[in-house]
C-alpha cells in the first residue's frame, strides 16, 4: 500500500470541498476501500475521514416523518435496532445477511450503497477491464459464474449491495451534498448502468457525499421480505437476492415493489412483475406470470444461467410468503 495523507473532516462542507480535489477519497468504515488500496486498484494521495462528521451516525424515527439513517450508521446498528426490526423488517433482514459480524460492525450504510463491484477482473490489477477504462469486459468469455444476467451491455459486473434492493423496495430517498448534486433524490435514481462516458454504477461525482437516507413509514397492511441465496451458507455476497414490499387491501395486492440483487449492474426493479401483481388476488397463475416477467429479457453468460432459475424461485417464494400472511 502506498503512503497517503489522512485528514479528519470537521464538517460536511469541508469534506465536500476536500473530496472535490484530485487524488482524494472518502473513508468511513473502510471495508471496501481498504481492499482496493491493498490491491492498488486505487492509490489516492489523501483520505478524508468522515467519521468525525457530527449527526451522520444517528438513527431517528417519528410516526409522521418515518425513519432517518445517517450515512455513517453501521449495518450492525440497523440489524439490531428494535424499531427497524418492528416497522421495517425487510431492512433488518438485508443488513443481517450482509458480510460477517465483524464487517457489519464496521461497514456503514453509505459505504454499502456505494461499494464497488466484486467482479474478480475488476478487483485484479492485472486486468484492465472495461469498467476501469479498458477496452474489454473479460467476463464475457471468461469466468462469469457470478455475473449479470439482466441489462448488461459493456460491463457484466453486478452491484453487490444487500441494503440497496431492500431500501428501493421501501421507496427510500437520500440526501446528497455536493457541487452538482445537492438535494434529495430517490435511492433508485442513485444507480445507473455504466456507459462509455461514465464508467461507474452510481451518479455521484467528485465531492458528492450521501449524508442520510430516509424511509417512509409503510402503509397499514404492508409487508416486506428480503431473501438471498449465497454460495456459502452465510457471510457471502448474493448470487441472487429479492426484496419485495407489498401493500394489501383485503385480499387484493394494492401496491407492490419487487427488486432483485446480484443480477445486474444496478438493483433491478422488476416493474413488469409489479404491474402484473397490483390490483389482483393471489393465485398460482398470478405468481407464475409475475415470476416470468421478473426475468424477461435475461441474457445469461456461459456459466451463470442458473441465476435465471434462482431468481424465478426467489420471486415466487416472496410472493407466496407475503400473500399467505395477509390478515
Amino acid at each position: 500500500m502506498r503512503t497517503f495523507e489522512h485528514v479528519n473532516a470537521p464538517d460536511v462542507q469541508t469534506a465536500v470541498a476536500l473530496l472535490g480535489e484530485a487524488s482524494t477519497e472518502a473513508i468511513a468504515g473502510g471495508t471496501d476501500l481498504l481492499g482496493e488500496l491493498k490491491a492498488r486498484l486505487r492509490s489516492p494521495q489523501r483520505l478524508v475521514n468522515l467519521k468525525t462528521l457530527a449527526g451522520l451516525q444517528e438513527i431517528s424515527y417519528s410516526p409522521k416523518a418515518g425513519l432517518r439513517l445517517g450515512a455513517l450508521v453501521t449495518l450492525a446498528e440497523i440489524e439490531r435496532h428494535p424499531i427497524i426490526q418492528e416497522r421495517f423488517p425487510i431492512l433488518a433482514q438485508a443488513a443481517a445477511s450482509a458480510a460477517t459480524p465483524q464487517l457489519r460492525n464496521m461497514g456503514t450504510i453509505g459505504g454499502n450503497l456505494c461499494q464497488k463491484p466484486r467482479c474478480w477482473y475488476y478487483r485484479n490489477k492485472l486486468f484492465e477491464c472495461w469498467l476501469k477504462g479498458g477496452d474489454k469486459c473479460f467476463a464475457e468469455d471468461g469466468e462469469n459464474k457470478y455475473h449479470a444476467i439482466l441489462g448488461a451491455d459493456r460491463c457484466h459486473a453486478v452491484h453487490p449491495s444487500d441494503l440497496a434492493p431492500a431500501l428501493i423496495a421501501l421507496d427510500a430517498t437520500l440526501r446528497v451534498v455536493g457541487p452538482d448534486l445537492d438535494g434529495e433524490l430517490s435511492l433508485e435514481e442513485l444507480y445507473t448502468k455504466p456507459t462509455e462516458s461514465r464508467r461507474q454504477m452510481t451518479i455521484l461525482g467528485p465531492g458528492e457525499l450521501i449524508t442520510d437516507i430516509r424511509v417512509p413509514i409503510p402503509k397499514n397492511g404492508s409487508r416486506g421480505v428480503y431473501l438471498k441465496t449465497m454460495e456459502r451458507q452465510s457471510w457471502s455476497f448474493a448470487l441472487v437476492s429479492v426484496a419485495a414490499q407489498m401493500n394489501f387491501a383485503g385480499e387484493r395486492i394494492a401496491d407492490a415493489r419487487v427488486v432483485l440483487g446480484g443480477v445486474a449492474a444496478i438493483p433491478w426493479r422488476a416493474r413488469d412483475s409489479e404491474r402484473i401483481l397490483i390490483g389482483q388476488r393471489f393465485s398460482e397463475g398470478l405468481a407464475e406470470r409475475a415470476v416470468e416477467a421478473a426475468v424477461a429479457g435475461a441474457q445469461p453468460l456461459r456459466d451463470n444461467e442458473y441465476k435465471v432459475s434462482l431468481a424465478k424461485a426467489l420471486v415466487k417464494r416472496v410472493i407466496i410468503d407475503l400473500c399467505s400472511t395477509t390478515d
